[in-house]
């Protein structure tokens, strides 16, 4: 038999042998994914419903595959991060906390800046719902630096059961610390004696929207947004408290000393729980232990599921001597940032990974399941009453963020925030636990954060 001389090369061998397979098999010819990483640190309850959504997402097509790595918490991520840099094995997306300067993060080398990547692969017909002015995850351009996905705000959960037993009509707290107090006595006379009130952030309840939902600048400067972002980190030691081109300042004035002198009297009364019950806070309200919970509203979506867990969602208290009206608290959270050195089939799919994330049917899926505000204008919309009916105020508090914000509810510029709120947690657990007065522990607050504002940037 005479062999023709083009079916003798290799390709052509290749594709006989092939073609061979798929005969035997039946299976067609399956094209490559492109593979996307993400890295978070969610609660279980939240990674449970950001891992389906992924699930949903890959079973929707073939051309893109994510795979998920968690991590315990987001301190967890840093030296991870640290090590994919060395390595060069970056994920696509990672989630990384607000740290209040946002372009601090998107200066790192291993960072791609959002903006960049949607001008490149846009995501359209979509209205992000938090609004750029108010800083959350966005540079002072208004440009977006990472995907503002994990946006939460602190609330007060209440236990309705709790204040329907103890006789307090309507059954949920109080806005003002006053009136709250005077029903606290009354849960702990009669319902809650061992956990009327605990919260699990102290800092953000007690010193940052103590000012924004007073609807005070918690920094002077407005916040430290009129102050050029080069200022705010420049090392100086010249600066007086009304503040300076150098940067803000904290100024804890008679609201601060009152108020936390309140919260070490209600800790002395067993109105509220030690700092050291903090890290058990959310698990003793879903166990029905406590009344009142100020914490974030991201653990929303987890005690909706508990159903032997009966409760409602107001806002954070304020003082009627303060302001007659309480404002809305700082958005605070994380967000999904893409990092560089990937190829252009990776940004691809990271974008039709985001873009699919922001549809409506899968953005409302995780503000419903999760407690986090909505991803888009969209998702918010299309989420029907009845999901509201059993949730108290949840809407209304949700609402005010699609608008623009109040100049003293937009997002506070401080360079090395972590840093200094760390501090601030140390100096309240310390107050709070009868060991320093409220007038010194704030003034010593006050002094440590400008030396720590101003000790040169921290990466």
């Amino acid at each position: 038999m005479k062999i023709h001389r083009f079916l003798s090369t290799p390709k052509v061998a290749r594709a006989l042998a092939l073609t061979g397979v798929i005969a035997l098999t039946g299976l067609p010819y399956a094209h490559a994914s492109t593979d996307i990483q993400v890295w978070h640190s969610l609660s279980p309850h939240n990674a449970e419903v950001f891992d389906k959504l992924v699930r949903q997402f890959n079973s929707s097509q073939s051309d893109v595959k994510v795979s998920v790595k968690a991590f315990d918490n987001n301190t967890a991520v840093v030296p991870a991060l640290d090590e994919g840099v060395r390595s060069k094995q970056l994920p696509n997306l990672v989630q990384l906390d607000d740290n209040r300067d946002p372009e601090v993060i998107a200066q790192r080398r291993y960072i791609l800046p959002m903006y960049s990547l949607l001008a490149k692969y846009p995501v359209k017909n979509v209205k992000w719902f938090i609004a750029a002015d108010a800083g959350f995850m966005h540079d002072d351009k208004g440009r977006m630096l990472a995907l503002p996905y994990m946006v939460e705000v602190p609330v007060m959960f209440y236990n309705v059961s709790a204040f329907k037993k103890a006789g307090i009509v309507p059954a949920q707290p109080m806005r003002s610390w006053p009136g709250l107090q005077g029903q606290l006595v009354t849960l702990a006379n009669t319902v809650t004696r061992h956990c009327p009130l605990v919260t699990n952030e102290p800092v953000s309840i007690n010193l940052e929207n103590l000012a924004a939902v007073n609807n005070q600048f918690f920094t002077t400067d407005e916040n430290g947004r009129k102050v050029p972002r080069a200022a705010r980190v420049t090392k100086t030691k010249a600066k007086g408290k009304s503040g300076s081109a150098s940067g803000p300042a904290f100024v804890f004035d008679l609201v601060y000393v009152r108020h936390l002198s309140l919260m070490i009297t209600w800790v002395r009364s067993e109105l509220m729980l030690k700092p050291e019950a903090e890290g058990n806070a959310v698990k003793r309200f879903a166990n029905n232990e406590c009344s009142v919970l100020l914490s974030d509203s991201s653990n929303l979506g987890a005690f909706r599921d508990n159903n032997k867990l009966d409760f409602g969602v107001v806002g954070l208290p304020y003082y009627p001597e303060v302001t007659s009206k309480p404002g809305n608290p700082f958005v605070d959270g994380a967000g999904l940032w893409a990092t560089s050195g990937h190829s252009t089939a990776e940004d691809k799919a990271t974008a039709e990974f985001i873009a699919w994330l922001a549809q409506t049917k899968n953005a409302a899926a995780w503000y419903q399941n999760t407690g986090y505000l909505p991803l888009t204008q969209q998702a918010f919309n299309s989420t029907d009453a009845s999901y509201y009916k059993n949730l108290g105020d949840w809407r209304d508090l949700v609402a005010v963020y699609e608008r623009e914000p109040a100049s003293t509810a937009r997002s506070f510029r401080i360079a090395n925030y972590p840093q200094i709120r760390a501090m601030f947690h140390q100096t309240l657990d310390r107050a709070l636990n009868g060991q320093e007065p409220a007038v010194p522990a704030l003034s010593s607050a006050s002094a440590q954060a400008d030396y720590l504002m101003h000790a040169g940037p921290k990466k």
